[in-house]
């Protein structure tokens, strides 16, 4: 039994968001798509309505801003122009494009202490860019993305304790006011070791998501053999 200070350790734990159903049935009663004016114009004892811009935008965003129709599905490398309420009585809009879809192992997460729950899902990482086209300042807030698993289940990214640099910047820097730009990586866990299906962009229960698909490739593990050939070829040729 050894009497001298132990040394202190600091545990850096994943805590895993798995679905993202409580989040949308707390969100607040403004959920409702907000609609302006419509022109009406009378054409031979006929009345016909046409949406104005501001009829077409479910939120009130700044002028020239086009909102990508709710229903919209996009590739890898195409860009939606969105809105949502990160606070009652606070509309934020975001261009995103989602870039990247890479599905992990837990190799990457050497010195994390990772929980029996988390080893039963499968990470995944998701690459975006996402640019302020809004007047709120969206400083330190998380990048509004979902994935959707084989099952169809919305889940959330998950949150770190501490730098998690195989795919950090889940959330916004510090100071992001109109017109700044950033680029993101968000780690999913899929419940079940679960497949990636769609990253979505789903703020309220209500919103006809706007999702992206494409290829999801496979971290490659292999740079260790490869290293290790490498540095036996080189003594060789010593």
């Amino acid at each position: 039994m050894h009497n001298g200070r132990m040394p202190r350790r600091t545990t850096r734990q994943l805590l895993a968001v798995l679905t993202a159903a409580a989040l949308l049935a707390g969100c607040s009663g403004n959920d409702e798509p907000k609609s302006g004016p419509s022109t009406t114009t009378t054409t031979g004892g006929s009345t016909t309505s046409t949406p104005t811009a501001a009829e077409s935008n479910y939120l009130e965003v700044p002028d020239g801003v086009d909102l990508t129709a709710q229903g919209s599905k996009l590739s890898l490398g195409q860009t939606a122009t969105v809105a949502y309420e990160p606070r009652q009585g606070t509309v934020a809009a975001l261009q995103i494009k989602v870039t990247r879809l890479r599905q992990a192992t837990f190799d990457q997460f050497v010195g994390w202490d990772l929980k029996k729950k988390v080893k039963e899902t499968t990470p995944y990482f998701v690459d975006a860019k996402v640019t302020n086209v809004g007047d709120t300042d969206l400083g330190g807030r998380p990048v509004p993305l979902y994935i959707v698993d084989g099952q169809n289940r919305l889940i959330e990214a998950s949150i770190f304790t501490a730098a998690f640099h195989p795919c950090p910047g889940a959330t916004l820097p510090k100071k992001f006011k109109s017109g700044d730009t950033a680029k993101a990586c968000l780690v999913f866990l899929s419940p079940d070791h679960g497949d990636l299906t769609a990253v979505s962009f789903r703020p309220t229960q209500e919103f006809d998501p706007i999702t992206w698909t494409g290829e999801v490739q496979k971290i490659d593990n292999g740079t260790k053999k490869s290293d290790k050939k490498g540095s036996k070829k080189k003594g060789k040729k010593g």
